[in-house]
């Protein structure tokens, strides 16, 4: 028997019910309505994974609380928004001739589909007294995707054993249902599927964070802070091939109701069985930070951001180089691209990969650089810029470095605007926007990491954010 798991399906459709993307902001919703703007503007539990040094600010709450925030997003550098259409919703609908050739065009990219969700359960902020600083908890659910397709990868999803790559090497097609005899002439898969790039992680974080000014000198304040979260792993797909190099491992929560087959009764192979969000991993992740205020207007803030790493002991199979086999699928007759895509990567004699058990494996968090600076001009507007550099490559971290400004606006006394510019990140140029409702003591909100992409047809990018409970007290 097979181990038949849907890594990339699996979290996809897990994360699409919430709302029709992993940067940890986007739990935040008046930062997602800044394009995820917020290294200088977060002061209580939002420095959470951004820069506790903030904590060491001066603030206008003694204690600030937050209640089931929640963003999401999913977005694509190659598709245009008719087939991203198509391939979420008419998943049964015929392929013609030309819809397979643009769908092998647009399945092509370093960027074919990125998703994230993030959602804050609870998040706790303490001012502490006497100029001790402050403390800030969270728990935070976070579900990332990210898809890259070279031409082969793209080819093989659409066609199977009538790919260009395939056919080279095994011309006479198998409908006999018995495994191909591998050509000894025939590439590595590394080779032929160079630049692709599967990967999908969710996990659960309780966060604390501490920061304290450190410097107090006219015109110049300077504040540390630092860190700690304890990560539960509920489920990891990483497949990569870069360079001529394979490495490909998945393991998955019993959630998943993944079906392991002799997989299960191997000595190398740890069986997490049960129901319901059993964790696979664990870890362990530290954010350090410095944030200085110049003046009474300039913000300054420096961070890393998940330095750590993660132990998946649970279900854990990994994959090896080998060479290319015909694959037993004849391709897609539909739109239903993700299922195929499943079929490719699943333990399967006639697939893409063979997977074999192992014990654990570790791997490193989505480790980040943050820098960011800004002006605050009034208690009416605020401005700011940042840039975050992922430090790796891992499974949930950027693609691609990121930039923006945002701005906060107050029209009026019980509305807060915000708007900016961003770029980067997989995602590509974004106008965000946000809308908050505040009062003394309460805010709700509601925003969008880019309003063009949700009309655009060429790059689509869908995403909100959201929340209706969160509370500040002891302000002046």
């Amino acid at each position: 028997m097979k181990a038949s798991f849907h890594p990339f399906l699996l979290a996809l459709g897990l994360a699409l019910p919430g709302t029709a993307l992993a940067q940890n902001e986007l739990s935040n919703f008046s930062a997602t309505g800044r394009g995820g703007v917020i290294n200088t503007f977060a002061t209580d539990y939002q420095v959470i994974g951004i820069n506790p040094a903030n904590l060491g600010r001066s603030t206008d709450f003694k204690v600030a609380f937050t209640i089931g925030e929640i963003g999401a997003g999913v977005g694509s550098q190659s598709l245009t928004k008719t087939m991203f259409k198509h391939i979420l919703y008419d998943g049964k609908q015929s392929l013609t001739p030309a819809d397979r050739t643009l769908l092998v065009q647009q399945l092509t990219g370093d960027n074919v589909l990125n998703l994230n969700v993030d959602a804050t359960t609870l998040g706790l902020a303490i001012t502490l007294p006497n100029g001790l600083g402050g403390i800030a908890f969270s728990n935070r659910q976070r579900v990332a995707g990210h898809l890259a397709l070279n031409g082969n990868a793209a080819d093989i999803i659409v066609n199977g054993q009538n790919a260009a790559v395939i056919k080279q090497y095994y011309p006479t097609p198998n409908t006999s249902g018995t495994p191909t005899p591998t050509n000894p002439s025939a590439p590595n898969v590394s080779a032929v599927l160079d630049g692709t790039s599967i990967q999908a992680a969710w996990t659960s974080e309780y966060n604390i964070s501490y920061g304290v000014q450190v410097l107090d000198k006219t015109g110049f304040k300077l504040s540390a802070g630092v860190g700690y979260r304890y990560i539960q792993g509920i489920g990891i797909s990483d497949v990569r091939v870069s360079g001529g190099t394979l490495y490909a491992y998945n393991a998955l929560s019993p959630l998943f109701n993944v079906n392991y087959g002799n997989l299960a009764t191997s000595p190398s192979f740890n069986l997490e069985s049960g129901s319901g969000l059993s964790p696979v991993g664990k870890g362990n992740g530290f954010d350090f930070g410095l944030a200085a205020e110049i003046g009474k207007m300039v913000r300054v803030g420096a961070s890393v951001t998940d330095i750590g790493s993660m132990t998946w002991t649970g279900n854990v199979l990994q994959a090896t180089d080998q060479k290319l086999q015909q694959t037993s699928s004849s391709g897609l007759e539909t739109y239903d691209v993700f299922t195929e895509i499943s079929k490719q990567f699943d333990q399967n004699a006639q697939s893409l990969f063979t997977y074999e058990a192992a014990k654990e494996r570790k791997a490193a968090l989505p480790a980040k650089l943050r820098l960011g600076g800004g002006v605050r001009i009034s208690q009416f507007f605020e401005a700011g810029l940042d840039v975050t550099m992922p430090l790796n490559k891992v499974a949930g971290n950027l693609t691609a470095p990121f930039v923006g400004v945002g701005v906060d606006y107050k029209p009026l006394h019980w509305l807060k605007l915000s708007s900016g510019f961003t770029g980067g990140a997989g995602y590509g140029k974004s106008l965000p926007l946000g809308l908050t409702f505040v009062t003394p003591v309460w805010e709700a909100g509601i925003s969008t990491r880019d309003v063009v992409g949700l009309l655009s047809e060429e790059s689509p990018y869908s995403s909100v954010a959201f929340g209706l409970l969160r509370f500040k007290f002891g302000g002046e």
